[in-house]
């Protein structure tokens, strides 16, 4: 069972399909098609969700009140599911699958993987922000941001700059480790998920034999590369020096997060030549049917550094609003697709759109003196690990990560 907005089989045929095909594998030595029991698992998984997390929010969320379950939640993540007298089953199935690690899983590349996302920085957080508005053409994944108003208009901006916090927490050293605020994090978004799906199940607006379940394990997966496979390529053009083994890494790691996070796909990639493949799948199997509905979200995205205007705010604060902003568009520009850019209508970045590769010769650089010296490459994890703290915490102004639900409706 596949959804009916998913066109692979409708395209796959196409002569341009067939000679992009043939000139691929004189290139890179591979057909970028998968095969077809890859593309039929992966068309399924539309219709996956995540029954553990969901048994648990039926049974101390949905049958008790939010607020109770959510301190249950908090309780257990603080003290250890064996502090909870009387712990619900749910409760205790769900930190039992958390606590007992998949056979496939390496924590040394685990770490490895965390490594290389800290490298990149901040570059990463815009990098994933604007590779993201590509899948706001989707209908499954620009309806629930539109119905919920997740990422729209004035709540675009600390809804990123949550993900961004998420980002930090799970690849800090050792930040995926029982009581962890990175496992935590991941919980906290996988209850998230669970009400927005319910949310939108019961929606008259959620269309299930085109779309799929709402956040289900196909488009999760296509999050987990976009964290991992694409800025591993992608941010070369920065001056970055990712390896494919490295890029590799990324993903296990990336893989182990979406585990604790529900992500469970019955197909995950092994390679950078997989990953390359699942990224063909996704274009072909578009209907970029979403429409205004994403286009709204991709202007929002752009819109969410805008200085604000308050006369009290300090100069100096707003010269560095203002200079974040002009970066937040350059990446947008720089890294989403041309024709995506202008069907969106995105504002003109000008010179902004320089900044990403302005800055590649000075990477390259430190990323080729980091290679050659295990004590700068420790250094340059130390750098990177201060920068990005600072920048969230400067953007965030003081206000807190929750991963709460949305409670209404926009529509």
């Amino acid at each position: 069972m596949e959804p009916t907005e998913f066109r692979y089989w409708s395209r796959i045929d196409e002569p341009a399909v067939r000679a992009a095909r043939t000139f691929a594998k004189r290139l890179f030595g591979f057909d970028p098609a998968p095969s077809e029991e890859v593309v039929r698992t992966f068309a399924s998984m539309y219709y996956d969700a995540d029954p553990l997390a969901e048994a648990f929010v039926d049974e101390c969320f949905l049958a008790r009140s939010y607020d109770e379950g959510r301190a249950l939640l908090e309780r257990t993540l603080a003290e250890g599911v064996d502090a909870i007298p009387d712990a619900p089953a749910s409760l205790r199935a769900l930190f039992a699958d958390l606590d007992t690690d998949p056979t496939w899983v390496d924590r040394e590349r685990v770490a490895r993987g965390a490594k290389v996302f800290r490298r990149w920085g901040t570059s990463v957080f815009r990098f994933a922000g604007a590779i993201t508005l590509a899948a706001y053409t989707e209908s499954s994944v620009a309806k629930p941001l539109a119905l919920t108003g997740a990422y729209a208009g004035a709540s675009t901006r600390h809804r990123f700059l949550e993900t961004a916090s998420f980002w930090i927490d799970v690849s800090e050293p050792e930040g995926l480790q029982p009581g962890a605020a990175g496992r935590a994090a991941a919980l906290r978004v996988r209850i998230m998920h669970v009400f927005v799906r319910r949310r939108l199940l019961g929606h008259p607006e959620w269309n299930l034999e085109a779309w799929g379940v709402p956040i289900s394990q196909a488009d999760a997966l296509l999050t987990l590369m976009g964290g991992s496979v694409a800025p591993g390529i992608g941010l070369h053009a920065m001056g970055f020096r990712t390896s494919t083994v490295e890029i590799e890494d990324a993903m296990h790691f990336w893989r182990y997060v979406g585990h604790l996070m529900g992500v469970r796909p019955r197909w995950f990639p092994s390679s950078v030549r997989e990953g390359v493949q699942l990224a063909f799948l996704t274009f072909l199997k578009s209907a970029d049917a979403a429409g205004d509905d994403g286009k709204r979200l991709c202007q929002s995205y752009v819109d969410a550094f805008t200085p604000a205007d308050d006369p009290r705010r300090p100069w100096t604060r707003k010269v560095a609003d203002t200079l974040e902003h002009g970066v937040h568009r350059g990446y947008t520009r720089l890294f989403l697709p041309p024709h995506l850019y202008r069907k969106f209508e995105l504002p003109p970045a000008g010179i902004w759109a320089l900044h990403p590769i302005a800055w590649a010769p000075v990477v390259f650089a430190a990323e080729t003196l980091r290679r050659r010296s295990s004590t700068l490459d420790r250094l340059a994890d130390r750098v990177a690990r201060r920068q990005r703290r600072r920048w969230l915490d400067r953007q965030l102004e003081g206000k807190e990560a929750r991963f709460e639900p949305v409670r209404r409706f926009q529509r």
